[in-house]
């Protein structure tokens, strides 16, 4: 990711946590220089001067050096698959009078609040996701949109929600990746129905003009874009290979829901006689840069040729623990080479921690062991971060995800005084972290070197 971002500007301060994450682990006295355009610029012990180019140092007032005594820093979390507005879901569907529920009933539940939800209340909505992410540590998010229309009208819609999203996330002050999705029938086969005309993208053709009109409204140091079908039930294949075909020329990264449902797979298998990921990927061609969100149950098979062809996946483990999706096979996505990111999917819990946390727990509940992410050294915590940080940046195409030189200055200070930290050393604060806090040990967060503390 670094080799691709420009050389940072000029610094604008020099940063210094008591601990600061590095290749090795938290390691004191290590100097991050911002510069004047969010990026990072020289890391180490460096000495606040601003060098001249024959490599003197200027007679000019150097950048401050910002001390943050008690904290640690770690790269900002990355959210790399949500659905803000589905934060108005929360405490819903809990109950279950006609006994257990399943996605499927779950999805009825939600295609009420599309079909309540109005211009403010989705506005709302987005913002409140959004500012939890950030108490959350979170500093980027890919936000997979589907719900585009406050008014179907004759040519489709009005996409106005599009940029109600746009605006919550700039007021948040989160980076957002708009992955706007395409959304074209309500099943295989099936015409758009009830709320689903709210997600309604027409065809290809204005699925693009909608992307052009929204490149001019990003605000440009926190905003991109990315290319989302929505899946499979949601668009034809020759949809799906004009748009990939599309973001693919455009460079940008491309995003689907893929089998995280069995009922999902059999309706696939029926109409296309093959399972979803097969089809992807005869669709699409070789699958680099894109991801697959859940792969809750593809075959072993079908993830070996996915990842070897350069695909990633999105886990969503607490939404998809709460759907009752069923545990993905993540060892063998690893040995797959699958790129791995995490997502709050439904939000109906924003928790990094906890997404990091059970990303591991589930396997152990399924598996009936422990270590089961382990990487060669036997760490599990330093995985699962960087499905969390850099596996979510790489998957929305940022240069962010590590404290590295020319990535953006998205940083989660961890406050070392948090009681659920207590008797923590820097050999054991990153696993103290993801096996026994929460949020109220996110003391702040940075997103392009401006900081908002938690409240």
């Amino acid at each position: 990711m670094s080799s691709a971002a420009p050389a940072p500007a000029a610094p604008r301060e020099i940063l210094e946590a008591e601990l600061t994450w590095t290749a090795d682990g938290f390691a004191p006295g290590v100097r991050i220089e911002i510069g004047g355009d969010g990026r990072i610029g020289r890391i180490g012990r460096i000495e606040p001067m601003i060098a001249s180019g024959d490599g003197e140092p200027h007679d000019r007032p150097a950048p401050p050096v910002r001390r943050l005594p008690r904290r640690a820093l770690l790269p900002g979390f990355v959210s790399a698959h949500s659905h803000a507005f589905q934060r108005g879901l929360r405490g819903q569907g809990e109950r279950f009078p006609s006994g257990s529920g399943s996605f499927w009933t779950w999805r009825e539940a939600m295609y009420g609040l599309v079909a309540s939800v109005d211009p403010s209340t989705f506005h709302a909505l987005c913002l409140q996701a959004f500012r939890e992410m950030r108490g959350a540590g979170i500093t980027a998010v890919g936000e997979f949109h589907y719900l585009h229309h406050a008014d179907i009208g004759a040519d489709g819609g009005d996409w106005a929600l599009d940029d109600l999203l746009l605006a919550a996330a700039a007021e948040a002050g989160i980076r957002l990746v708009l992955l706007e999705a395409y959304y074209r029938t309500g099943g295989i086969g099936r015409p758009l129905e009830g709320a689903q005309r709210r997600f309604r993208t027409p065809s290809p053709g204005a699925y693009w003009r909608q992307m052009d009109r929204l490149a001019s409204r990003l605000e440009p140091r926190r905003q991109t874009l990315g290319a989302a079908v929505h899946s499979l039930r949601a668009a034809s294949r020759e949809d799906l290979a004009a748009v990939h075909a599309e973001a693919r020329r455009r460079g940008l990264p491309f995003h689907l829901h893929l089998e995280e449902q069995r009922q999902e797979i059999e309706e696939v298998e029926a109409a296309y006689s093959a399972r979803p990921m097969e089809v992807l990927c005869r669709t699409v061609g070789e699958p680099r840069g894109v991801t697959a969100v859940h792969c809750t149950h593809t075959a072993g098979g079908d993830m070996e040729r996915f990842g070897a062809g350069g695909g990633g996946v999105c886990l969503c483990p607490l939404t998809e623990a709460n759907l009752g999706d069923g545990i993905a096979d993540l060892p063998g996505m690893r040995r797959a080479g699958a790129l791995l990111s995490l997502g709050s999917d439904s939000n109906a819990r924003i928790s990094m921690l906890e997404e990091m946390r059970w990303m591991e727990y589930g396997q152990r509940l399924k598996s009936e062991s422990r270590g089961v992410l382990a990487n060669p050294g036997g760490e599990v915590a330093r995985v699962a971060l960087a499905a969390a940080t850099a596996g979510g940046a790489a998957a929305l195409g940022l240069p962010a995800g590590a404290i590295e030189p020319g990535l953006w200055a998205d940083f989660a200070a961890i406050d070392l005084d948090a009681p659920a930290l207590a008797g923590a050393t820097p050999e054991t604060l990153l696993e103290s972290l993801l096996f026994g806090a929460g949020e109220e040990a996110i003391a702040a967060t940075c997103v392009g070197g401006e900081w908002r503390v938690r409240d």
